[in-house]
C-alpha cells in the first residue's frame, strides 16, 4: 500500500465522504497538508473515544496497581493477577471472581483491570451489585427493563462489585441471572464477593436460580482467593495515629 492508499484508507475510516468523492482532484502539493490534517483528526477522535469510555466505565477513584501493597494480604496470587491484567481472559469471554473478606483489595484490583481494558479500547462498566439490581428492579414496564438489561449486558467488560454484602429477594436473583446469562460465553464479567459460593444461598435466600447462576459464572472463570485483614482499617489506624501525634506535638 502506497502513501496515498494509506491516506485514503484513513479518510475512509474517518467517514470523510466529501473528501473521498473529490480524491482525484488532490494535487501533490496538498498531500503533506492532508497527511497532517488526517493525523490531527485521528488523534483527536481517539482521545475523545478514550474520554467517553473512561466516563462511561464509572471506575471511580482507585489506587493504581503499581501502588498495591502485595505484602499486606496473607494470601494472594500476584502472578495470576498480573496475568489477568494482560486481558487474555477477554478473548475467551472468561469470568474473573475475586473472593475475600472486606478490605483486602478486591475492588482495587477489579478497577485496575477495568482501567487497563478501557485503555486497550474496550467498553467497560463498573457497578455495585446493589446499585445494578435495585436499578433493574425499579424499572416500570417491560420496555424500560429491556433497555436497562441491555445497558448492563452490552459492555465488553462488566464489573459487579460487592456481591454478598447484602441479601436480595428472588426477583433480584432472577435479574442477576438474566444479566449473567445474557453475557454467558459472549462477554467476560468480573465479580468481587466476600462470600464463598457455598454461602450464596444466604445472599439470595430461597432463589431457585442460584445453582444455575453459579454454574454459568464458574463454567469459564478464574477464581482468585485473597485472604488478610482490611487494608482500609490499617490505613485508618495509621491516619488516626498520625493525627494523634500532630495534636500532641501542637499542645507541647
Amino acid at each position: 500500500m502506497n502513501d496515498q492508499d494509506t491516506l485514503k484508507s484513513q479518510a475512509s475510516d474517518l467517514n470523510l465522504h466529501g473528501l473521498l468523492s473529490h480524491w482525484d482532484k488532490l494535487t501533490s502539493e496538498q498531500i503533506p497538508w492532508l497527511t497532517q490534517f488526517l493525523q490531527w483528526e485521528l488523534t483527536e477522535r481517539k482521545q475523545r473515544s478514550l474520554e467517553r469510555r473512561l466516563s462511561s466505565a464509572k471506575l471511580g477513584r482507585f489506587k493504581l496497581i503499581n501502588e498495591f501493597d502485595w505484602s499486606w494480604p496473607t494470601k494472594i496470587d500476584s502472578q495470576a493477577i498480573h496475568r489477568i491484567m494482560q486481558l487474555d481472559f477477554m478473548k475467551d469471554a472468561s469470568n474473573i471472581i475475586f473472593m475475600g473478606s472486606n478490605g483486602v483489595g478486591k475492588s482495587t484490583l477489579a478497577q485496575n483491570i477495568g482501567y487497563q481494558a478501557v485503555m486497550q479500547g474496550h467498553t467497560v462498566l463498573l457497578t455495585t451489585a446493589a446499585s445494578m439490581l435495585n436499578d433493574l428492579a425499579a424499572q416500570d414496564g417491560d420496555n424500560a427493563l429491556r433497555r436497562r438489561l441491555t445497558h448492563y449486558s452490552k459492555p465488553n467488560l462488566l464489573i459487579i462489585d460487592e456481591v454478598g454484602y447484602l441479601s436480595y429477594s428472588n426477583r433480584h436473583a432472577d435479574l442477576l441471572f438474566e444479566i449473567i446469562n445474557r453475557r454467558y460465553e459472549k462477554y467476560p464479567t468480573i465479580i468481587t464477593t466476600n462470600r464463598p459460593f457455598s454461602e450464596w444461598n444466604e445472599v439470595f435466600p430461597n432463589a431457585a436460580c442460584v445453582v444455575s447462576l453459579i454454574d454459568r459464572l464458574v463454567h469459564h472463570s478464574e477464581v482468585v482467593a485473597i485472604e488478610g485483614s482490611s487494608y482500609r482499617m490499617k490505613e485508618a489506624k495509621e491516619k488516626a495515629a498520625t493525627r494523634g501525634k500532630t495534636r500532641k506535638g501542637a499542645s507541647q
